[in-house]
């Protein structure tokens, strides 16, 4: 298979479509609408945004565990703004009569260290835990990001997968090497050694590194998690 061909994941679109599933609910728009107009940071008109770019945490707090992202102030940030971004914050303080100076970025770990251009979405708070979501940016993420990502949601995912992991190394490996007469206990016992293994150095590897699971990083500042 050429993993070329495996399509990506546009992060943007599947925030939307998230978002909506979410807020589909009128009686839950017209709440989400009350509270922001009333406990808002920025000085936006609610009635002139896109309701679709009007994101709760929750929300943003679920894709960023889901693709392993993280969600921080743009002081942090050290990739680049692109022009199309300050052109639509701009435009955005033109027709609301305002300036706007928070805002926030969702995007793999590494943009937060390094230039690279992995799929950087642009928020701006509206304040009781709403953003909105003003630019998108980069290439779309790797089709398999979120499969990728997804034995370091919780310990138990983390098991699962070396397990799994452990029995298919364990049945290309050749029983001969380690008995003469092999058979289903020479397996099972080759198994547990593999899975052992494995998991020790996942372990000294996830500890030395400082690395955690996702729901731990989500908008961690920090480098090492």
């Amino acid at each position: 298979m050429n993993i070329n061909s495996i399509k990506t994941t546009n992060l943007e679109s599947i925030l939307i479509k998230e978002n909506i599933r979410e807020s589909d609910s009128k009686a839950y728009q017209n709440e989400s609408c009350h509270k922001i107009q009333n406990y808002s940071d920025n000085k936006l008109e609610f009635d002139k945004l896109e309701a679709n770019r009007i994101v709760h945490i929750n929300t943003i707090k679920k894709i960023c565990i889901d693709y392993r992202l993280r969600f921080l102030d743009i002081n942090f940030f050290k990739g680049e703004i692109p022009s199309e971004a300050i052109d639509k914050i701009k435009n955005l303080e033109l027709e609301h009569n305002t300036k706007i100076d928070q805002f926030k970025i969702m995007a793999p770990s590494i943009m937060f260290r390094l230039k690279k251009t992995d799929d950087p979405l642009l928020f701006t708070p509206l304040g009781n835990n709403y953003f909105y979501l003003i630019h998108k940016w980069g290439n779309d993420l790797k089709g398999l990001r979120r499969l990728r990502m997804w034995p370091f949601l919780s310990l138990k995912n983390l098991l699962f997968t070396l397990l799994i992991v452990s029995y298919l190394i364990t049945l290309v490996t050749p029983l001969e090497i380690f008995s003469k007469n092999p058979d289903s206990s020479s397996f099972w016992l080759l198994y547990l050694f593999m899975f052992k293994a494995i998991v020790s150095i996942v372990l000294f590897l996830g500890v030395s590194l400082g690395k955690s699971f996702n729901p731990q990083i989500w908008n961690s500042k920090y480098n090492k998690s």
